[in-house]
């Protein structure tokens, strides 16, 4: 129960520092270049710049990421988990009001550095949010539901769906900010690829002597199982096995150290999966 509480607080923490970061980020990188971000804040900002641009009127940026965070969040309570959207609403609802209360300020003018270290700023946020059980919001969404559906990567969907509004925001407002958006998304996504990956899995290839040691240590470690083949070593003639499993990313670290402590002479090669099919075990967001 403590240990529960305990995580909840961080998460609460962790959630606070990335909605504050993002708000920040748009509104010293973003509004400064004149960029769009990806996924509902990004949609938020084409359609206040929208508005004020056709009726001369200036929404608040909150009003309209609540509103089309609505239909995302449903998804997430129905779909994902109830704790996880919780936290997750708590980012939207931070990440909006902060954008409203802090002012704007020029970091720099030059587009390029803020299309690269902005898109790495909104990367990290997002990060920080989805390493501590909690999203950023709109796409996010989305994106966590189709991978836990599919078991597929979906970083191109989401740059994908983020074409749609680079399209939209360079007919109306220009395509230099839109060609340098996609700069800025892409350094985000790229960002969020390598700091994020629950739903990327390595396949681990182990020649050893001990295999049932090993698939034990795998399971206990992944609640991923093992496959053993028989194999023979080119030099010496000698009958090895060899144990073929995949797990997610995120835990190959500690499936590696398990496996050393199982046998230390073990011989290991990791690959990056880049696309499986069938069941693979996927803890659920609670």
């Amino acid at each position: 129960m403590k240990k529960n509480i305990r995580k909840d607080i961080f998460t609460i923490i962790a959630v606070t520092v990335a909605a504050f970061l993002m708000a920040l980020n748009t509104k010293t990188f973003v509004n400064t270049g004149g960029l769009y971000p990806g996924g509902m804040t990004g949609m938020s900002i084409l359609i206040q710049r929208a508005v004020k641009q056709l009726a001369g009127i200036m929404l608040p940026f909150s009003i309209i990421n609540i509103t089309l965070n609505i239909i995302p969040v449903y998804i997430g309570f129905r779909f994902i988990g109830k704790k996880f959207t919780a936290f997750s609403c708590v980012m939207i609802l931070l990440n909006s009001f902060f954008t409203d209360l802090i002012p704007n300020h020029i970091i720099t003018q030059d587009v390029l550095l803020i299309s690269i270290f902005g898109g790495m700023i909104n990367g990290v946020a997002i990060s920080l949010c989805l390493n501590r059980g909690a999203t950023s919001g709109g796409t996010d969404f989305i994106s966590i539901y189709l991978s836990e559906k599919s078991n597929m990567d979906t970083f191109n969907v989401i740059l994908g769906f983020n074409a749609v509004i680079l399209c939209v925001a360079g007919f109306m407002f220009g395509w230099d900010k839109a060609l340098y958006s996609i700069i800025f998304q892409y350094a985000s996504t790229t960002v969020l690829h390598m700091l994020y990956k629950k739903f990327q899995q390595s396949t681990l290839l182990i020649v050893t002597n001990k295999p049932k040691e090993i698939a034990d240590a795998i399971y206990a470690v992944s609640q991923h199982g093992a496959t053993i083949l028989d194999g023979e070593g080119s030099y010496e003639h000698c009958e090895r096995q060899i144990v073929y499993s995949v797990v997610s990313a995120a835990q190959t670290k500690k499936v590696i150290h398990a496996v050393k402590e199982a046998d230390p002479k073990a011989f290991i090669n990791e690959v990056k999966t880049q696309k499986l099919s069938g069941r693979f075990y996927l803890p659920k967001e609670s």
